[in-house]
């Protein structure tokens, strides 16, 4: 199964053919999810003893996989955080499996963690941080918010010895992002939530502060903040909180992973100043950035602590250190040793069409949620939530109860039209249901919206 033969070359000319109707078609379905029984009963057995062969297989992902799934590119396709990347990156993505390049050390994948690195002296460059910040690319946002965790976890506990056998505390909002709790099981510390999900304000934070035990104030050792909440895109006062922390010697984390797009567009990038302040910070290039799945990044204002705390050693490894191999080593920086180059259709896309083209396609996010605002404030049987913020809208359809808003998800969603999700707003002591569109992809349209709003009259 290594071996060339005419039968691959055929195949290969296949897969390439879908490929680029794929990438050049200007109309997609949105698909929608069948039960496992129902694909079962279509494609039959696939993994057997001498294979169905490469065709067969194929023509069962064309007729019936592919349509099981929903696209994040698809124009109305506009619920949790979707995606849009360039065509440029999605080919550019082919040429980042095909190349099979072991992404972790300079000396396997030297040219292509050239490219990532290009790449992220750009994202560095977005975000202010000092000279000599820079990062490394992950899977994604969790991961991100894992590796910058633990760097302050070992920081806080490298720098007073007594730390060593303490479980450390982190402060963050009830907006954040559900991987920041997440994490925090994984790397075994507590979460203190401030108990809002709208901006977590400095003086929230400072009394948060003030109100913990003399134990847990030992036990603290970093505050999370957010630019751009994943629930309604919002930024945190980070430079308030970046202040808080330098006061009382906290590591400061900025997550990012959705909002950080928008610090190209000139319209928003105010509501990010502090983010330079920061310890670390999450952006991840496959949400508003235009990449394929998987990128997130992670950025550290002092890589040498992130290396400190996750380079591995191991005698097959001593290698990848020797002078000989002397170079980048993005597996020091963040949790996972293998790893593709991922940055690397981020790279092309970037060296092909140039930055203005993002701060563009960033830009008109933020716009179509301000249209989007005006036209639910124009209906007559809706009404917002509360204002766009960069690129999420939150709204009521006036008298629906929570039911109401799935039967219409899956309602529009079994037509093939549409995929907007219902979501949680804090509203007093309790939690009301309502709409929600997270705009990421120009190519959707005013039309597109309009549409929306009116299979909810």
């Amino acid at each position: 199964m290594h071996k060339i033969d005419m039968g691959l070359i055929e195949m290969t000319l296949d897969v390439m053919k879908y490929v680029i109707g794929r990438v050049s078609e200007v109309e997609h379905p949105i698909g929608k999810p069948k039960k496992y029984e129902e694909l079962k009963a279509l494609v039959g057995e696939t993994i057997t003893e001498k294979g169905v062969g490469g065709e067969y297989a194929f023509n069962l992902w064309k007729e019936h996989l592919s349509k099981a799934n929903v696209p994040v590119d698809h124009p109305r396709n506009l619920a949790f955080v979707p995606a849009s990347p360039t065509r440029a990156a999605i080919m550019f993505d082919l040429i980042t499996a095909a190349s099979s390049i072991h992404g972790a050390y300079w000396m396997e994948g030297a040219g292509g963690i050239f490219c990532e690195n290009e790449a992220m002296k750009w994202i560095v460059s977005l975000t202010g941080m000092p000279e000599g910040a820079f990062g490394v690319f992950t899977s994604g946002g969790t991961s991100a918010n894992l590796s910058a965790i633990v760097t302050a976890r070992e920081n806080w506990r490298t720098n007073d010895t007594t730390h060593k056998g303490q479980k450390g505390l982190i402060i963050t909002s009830i907006g954040a992002h559900s991987s920041v709790k997440a994490m925090a099981k994984v790397a075994d510390i507590d979460v203190h939530l401030v108990d809002t999900e709208d901006r977590l304000e400095a003086s929230a934070l400072r009394a948060t502060i003030d109100g913990l035990s003399p134990m847990e104030r030992e036990r603290l050792f970093a505050v999370v903040g957010t630019g751009g909440t994943t629930n309604a895109g919002i930024v945190d006062d980070l430079d308030g909180i970046a202040d808080i922390c330098a006061e009382e010697n906290l590591w400061f984390h900025v997550d990012a992973a959705y909002g950080g797009g928008a610090l190209l567009a000139d319209s928003v990038k105010h509501l990010f100043v502090g983010i330079n302040k920061a310890d670390s910070v999450t952006i991840d290039p496959h949400k508003w950035l235009f990449s394929p799945y998987d990128c997130g990044a992670v950025i550290y204002k002092e890589p040498e602590l992130a290396k400190q705390a996750h380079s591995q050693q191991g005698s097959y490894l001593d290698i990848f250190k020797d002078e000989g191999a002397h170079g980048f080593n993005p597996t020091d920086y963040q949790i996972q040793l293998t790893r593709r180059v991922r940055g690397l259709p981020l790279w092309f896309s970037l060296a092909m069409h140039g930055t203005d083209k993002y701060k563009e396609a960033v830009e008109r996010g933020v716009e179509l949620a301000q249209i989007a605002g005006k036209m639910i404030e124009e209906s007559p049987y809706l009404e917002l939530v509360r204002e766009p913020s960069l690129s999420c809208v939150l709204y009521r359809r006036k008298g629906w109860k929570p039911q109401d808003y799935t039967n219409w998800t899956y309602d529009n969603h079994k037509k093939g039209f549409a995929l907007v999700t219902p979501t949680k707003w804090k509203t007093g002591d309790g939690f009301e249901t309502v709409s929600r569109f997270c705009f990421i992809n120009p190519d959707t349209t005013e039309r597109d919206i309009e549409m929306i709003l009116e299979t909810m009259a």
